[in-house]
């Protein structure tokens, strides 16, 4: 192994019995379990039909000082049960870890807090929990504080707290206590853009100031290509790769698992709507065209939608319009067919239309797609505010070595007009 390894994981594994515990089993019942041990069926995912699951098996890792990691995969892959079990919250049912160094972990919102405490209180608790001195947490007080943008609320008790301010206050603490390793989970999705963007900031330096290692899980793909030099891929608690972060994330948007991929045709039948149902969108694709970027959108650039819609008679179409909003249902784009002054006429039956917004005016981040059917007589057909979620990724600026960052809702073409 090499020397300057922070991190080595060896075949490491953790299984968990699922399912109601029953109380006190009869010897005839452990005989019976016994017998039938061998014949017992296992899951595509490793589930035993005894209620033991794998929610990570046969993980080897080895990760450099300095390095910034991402963990990506879908939901139950096995991210979070590999950051538990290198924090120390839970062991291993097989193989190894070790760290070398102090070890600072965000796995939750408002670790190592205790609700009935003020703020103030929960940073010297929690700075003890993570292994600070007194005089350390005394010397970095203010830091802290300022970090976490709490000052009005610092002697008020944690429980009043909303979940975006324990998570920013969490973070401050665990990031400023200058850990050899930083392990963050997903909790920095509940803090706002601005946090965001500040956490980032923070692991940036403490990995390349510092030269400290950070092991980062997000489902924020522009986050994790930004931050991290390289990303593993989880699937099914299974390690399925392993290389340079938009390799990897590549690999990870054309699964299936994935939100949505590229392309491929999204089945939306079943997905929640309104309207008459005279015409409905049945199911719908994308792609940008740009093979450095996976076929995915990104800023500033083209997007192609393919759209199947049913129609259950003949009817005029007089508004059909492609939506996007953010996470939080902010609607940021509606491009709609009316701006072209016409209309479409379906008979009954599946029609094919190719849509195209030639710039994409959006941030790299996660946005929900939706889709309206108007007709002549402003009836509503079909109206899905939430289709499936699409992914805006960045692209390098030429020359720089680094994405274009913009801090806007939308983003806007800059030109240099002149120099003197």
């Amino acid at each position: 192994m090499s020397s300057r390894a922070v991190i080595r994981i060896e075949r490491l594994g953790k299984q968990y019995q699922i399912g109601h515990a029953r109380g006190p089993r009869t010897l005839r019942e452990d005989l019976v379990n016994l017998a039938r041990a061998p014949f017992r069926r296992r899951s595509a995912h490793g589930a035993l039909d005894d209620g033991r699951f794998w929610a990570l098996r046969d993980l080897s890792l080895e990760v450099q000082r300095g390095e910034v990691v991402g963990i990506i995969g879908g939901n139950g892959a096995g991210k979070s049960t590999l950051l538990k079990i290198l924090s120390r919250v839970v062991a291993p049912t097989e193989g190894w870890a070790e760290i070398e160094g102090r070890v600072g972990s965000l796995l939750e919102a408002g670790t190592g807090f205790h609700p009935e405490l003020t703020g103030r209180e929960n940073v010297y608790m929690s700075g003890a929990i993570l292994g600070m001195r007194k005089a350390e947490i005394d010397r970095k007080f203010d830091q802290i504080v300022a970090f976490a943008d709490i000052g009005p609320f610092l002697d008020t008790p944690v429980k009043r707290y909303s979940s975006g301010m324990q998570v920013r206050l969490a973070f401050a603490v665990a990031a400023h206590l200058e850990p050899e390793v930083l392990i963050v989970d997903e909790v920095l999705a509940v803090g706002d853009a601005e946090f965001q963007r500040k956490c980032l900031g923070r692991m940036q330096d403490v990995s390349r100031g510092n030269g400290r290692t950070v092991l980062f899980v997000s489902h924020n793909m522009d986050a994790v290509q930004r931050l991290c030099a390289r990303a593993v891929l989880l699937e099914h608690g299974r390690p399925v790769a392993t290389g340079a972060t938009a390799g990897v994330v590549a690999q990870y948007l054309a699964r299936a698992d994935a939100p949505s991929s590229p392309g491929a045709w999204i089945d939306l039948s079943s997905v929640e709507r309104t309207g008459t149902g005279i015409a409905r969108v049945v199911r719908a694709r994308y792609w940008s065209g740009l093979a450095a970027a996976a076929g995915q959108a990104y800023p500033d650039g083209p997007l192609t939608i393919g759209l199947a819609v049913e129609a259950a008679a003949s009817c005029t179409i007089a508004s059909l319009a492609v939506t996007l909003y953010d996470l939080r249902g902010t609607k940021l784009v509606n491009a709609d067919t009316i701006a072209l002054g016409r209309t479409l006429r379906f008979e009954p039956g599946e029609h094919r239309i190719t849509l195209r917004i030639p710039e994409l005016h959006l941030n790299p981040g996660v946005y929900l797609m939706g889709f309206w059917l108007e007709g002549r007589i402003a009836a509503v057909h079909d109206f899905i505010p939430a289709g499936f979620e699409l992914e805006v990724v960045s692209q390098q600026a030429p020359g720089l070595g680094r994405a274009p960052s913009d801090d806007g809702l939308v983003t806007c073409r800059l030109e240099l007009l002149d120099v003197d």
